[in-house]
């Protein structure tokens, strides 16, 4: 189904396509620029990214952005996913962005919103290796002291913390009759003394981090928001995060279902193209009728998110989250699965997109955390 697009977004996914497919459109460049799959983030070319003035897509224009909306970050972040740009730092930059713009002094503000759109990068920090769902029982702590706080403790799978100028830290300043209260948020640098940044080996290469806090201080100006109520500070962003995460793997599934379609047209077998096998062309007409709708979710929360900017769409985000990472894993799978010996290949990339896509439905929020989210929406 043809999309239907303005001419100013229409020309933004072109631009951002033909971006993608020159500078990263081979497997030959992004072994180059991700050390052959390791590093998942090139900051020479986010940098060119920030030079063409799409990283500040969503940062007002008083700081330097261009002041665009939902839909437009989701047309962005899902065309970059789909043209394998190895930019991953943009997703945790944005969220912690947001965050700032919202709740923070405008020095802060203005520190973090102008680097955004000159390709600084950020990072946030919420799990711990006893804390992860549960938000609320997180015990890094954060210690009122003279002109500020002592930060003591762990966080864990920290995204992008090992480049980034700032994590923004979600710790708990005090304990409450309910557990959510009493959380604080706080921009910390990530040069600050008393911090140190250790690199977690994945599946996906050198991208999360565990966070070590020994008495670490952090000044009074580091707060973001009001101390102690970092949790609802939190639950405004979340339309924004798992938004993002739909874009991307929206971008991720499509990558991977027309590399398997180029597959199956060429490969034969038997004498001819094995995707003109029913069992194989059956799949295929699956697959793309879950896109389309995926796609029309994307595009109709981002809608109702711009037009309502100030509401919170918890059933709506969640839904949009849920549906693009379950089915960007399926799509690699079943790429893998028609492509077969080849899907293991690193030549052919299937096994990079199935690495991606995994671990998608356990970040951000698990997939069985949206279900719960969406079915409390029905008061169940």
């Amino acid at each position: 189904m043809p999309r239907v697009l303005t001419d100013e977004r229409r020309d933004l996914v072109k631009a951002v396509g033909d971006f993608c497919r020159r500078e990263c459109g081979t497997k030959e460049q992004r072994d180059q620029l991700t050390a052959d799959g390791r590093e998942p983030h090139n900051q020479k070319l986010y940098e060119k990214m920030a030079a063409l003035g799409w990283l500040g897509i969503v940062v007002p224009e008083q700081y330097g952005g261009a002041g665009l909306g939902m839909a437009e970050l989701c047309l962005f972040l899902e065309e970059t996913a789909y043209g394998l740009a190895p930019v991953s730092g943009f997703a945790t930059t944005v969220i912690a962005a947001a965050a700032y713009e919202k709740f923070g002094t405008e020095s802060q503000r203005r520190l973090v919103l102008e680097g955004v759109v000159n390709g600084r990068v950020e990072a946030v920090s919420m799990s711990e290796p006893g804390a992860g769902s549960d938000v609320a029982a997180l015990t890094c702590r954060a210690e009122r002291t003279a002109g500020g706080y002592v930060v003591n403790g762990q966080k864990t799978w920290c995204s992008n913390a090992h480049f980034a100028d700032h994590i923004l830290l979600i710790a708990r300043t005090s304990r409450e009759e309910t557990r959510h209260r009493g959380l604080t948020q706080f921009m910390v640098p990530t040069e600050a003394e008393g911090l140190v940044i250790r690199g977690i080996d994945t599946m996906g290469g050198r991208e999360v981090n565990d966070l070590y806090f020994t008495d670490c201080f952090v000044p009074d100006a580091a707060v973001v928001g009001t101390p102690g109520q970092a949790w609802k500070q939190l639950m405004v962003g979340l339309n924004l995060e798992r938004m993002i995460l739909a874009a991307l793997m929206l971008g991720t599934a499509r990558r991977a279902f027309d590399d398997t379609v180029a597959y199956v047209r060429q490969r034969e077998q038997f004498g001819r193209p094995i995707g003109s096998f029913q069992a194989l062309k059956h799949r295929i007409a699956d697959m793309a009728t879950e896109l389309e709708c995926a796609r029309l979710l994307v595009d109709d929360v981002a809608s109702a998110i711009d037009a309502e900017p100030g509401r919170v769409f918890a059933r709506e985000a969640s839904m949009a989250k849920l549906k693009c990472t379950e089915l960007a894993k399926h799509v690699a799978l079943e790429g893998m699965q028609m492509l077969g010996g080849y899907g293991y290949a690193t030549e052919y990339g299937m096994e990079a997109l199935l690495r991606s896509t995994v671990v998608s439905t356990v970040y951000g929020g698990t997939s069985e955390i949206q279900r719960d989210i969406i079915g409390t929406s029905y008061g169940l």
